[in-house]
């Protein structure tokens, strides 16, 4: 019934597929047993086309799995609405993480959007471009796609029954990263408009970077943060989840929690003392594990989870 309700409310120069989940992956009962995938791009996205060879993208695409999914041409998103019982009206953008090589897509996507579900809040995975593209700029098609995807978001809020006003984006690793460029960068388009959805903000309206990497000068794991890290009073609210054990990324979140502060951002950073990294939400006896508990009271305390 659910894709039969959006089929009718996508606009008719978007084209729609469906992707199946096996019953096996079902982790609650509100899951639908199919889920909406939603081309971002009417044509083909933009920026310089990058060849690969077809026996590399044959290989990226056999070695891609539910897991971790290696080669992507055509960005999309999947949609996973809360059920009308629970929902609130708030969204979240997932963006999984694999070193903008790779999407880390149940771990740090599918099954964060269950989540989601659970508290009411309706998700969409991204699904971004990789492998990487550019060996200097290797976070500017996904960007351009996490753009892309916040308005086309907004373009659908009434269909979905989202609120406009309370979109936001979640990110792992490499996704904390592009989750970082969305909150700092949504007033530079990173590509020329397309349509009147090019039209609509691109700043979301909160973001939650997890272990984030990449933040250092010259994307180095120590040290101080780089140029892209350009916090401003504008920067939206920002909750950060990371661990101390992990490489320089816990070091730079506080560098990063101490910017958002000067410039009175309103933020919150929870560093865990063990728990490494790509944890997403999968339980451990470490307390990093309940990360997610942290955030949902964080929502709720900003008044994100009250029902529109």
């Amino acid at each position: 019934m659910i894709e039969t309700i959006l089929l009718t409310q996508v606009t008719n120069h978007m084209k729609l597929t469906f992707c199946c989940l096996p019953a096996c992956l079902l982790m609650t009962s509100q899951l639908f047993a199919q889920q909406v995938e939603l081309p971002i791009w009417e044509d083909v996205p933009p920026g310089e086309i990058v060849e690969f060879p077809v026996d590399v993208i044959a290989d990226l695409r056999a070695s891609s799995d539910l897991e971790h999914i290696r080669y992507v041409e055509t960005p999309s998103l999947t949609l996973y609405p809360a059920d009308e019982k629970l929902a609130n009206g708030c969204c979240v953008i997932v963006c999984p993480g694999g070193g903008y090589n790779v999407l880390a897509w149940k771990k740090e996507g599918l099954e964060v959007a269950e989540w989601f579900n659970s508290i009411g809040v309706s998700a969409v995975v991204l699904k971004y471009r990789v492998p990487r593209l550019s060996k200097s700029q290797f976070h500017l098609k996904p960007l351009q796609d996490a753009q892309r995807a916040i308005r086309v978001v907004r373009q659908h809020a009434k269909d979905w029954k989202i609120d406009p006003a309370r979109v936001g984006v979640l990110g792992f690793s490499a996704g904390g990263h592009l989750t970082l460029m969305t909150g700092m960068h949504f007033a530079e388009n990173s590509y020329e408009p397309q349509d009147d959805i090019d039209k609509l903000s691109a700043r979301p309206d909160f973001i939650c970077p997890i272990y984030a990497a990449y933040q250092g000068v010259e994307y180095a794991d120590n040290g101080p943060l780089g140029d892209l890290i350009k916090v401003t009073k504008e920067t939206p609210p920002t909750f950060l989840g990371v661990t101390a054990k992990d490489s320089g990324r816990g070091v730079h979140a506080a560098q990063l929690f101490v910017e958002l502060h000067k410039a009175g951002v309103p933020a919150e950073l929870h560093i865990y003392e063990h728990g490494g990294h790509g944890y997403g939400l999968r339980p451990s006896q470490d307390p990093v594990s309940t990360w997610n508990v942290r955030l949902g009271e964080w929502l709720k305390r900003r008044g994100l989870l009250e029902k529109s």
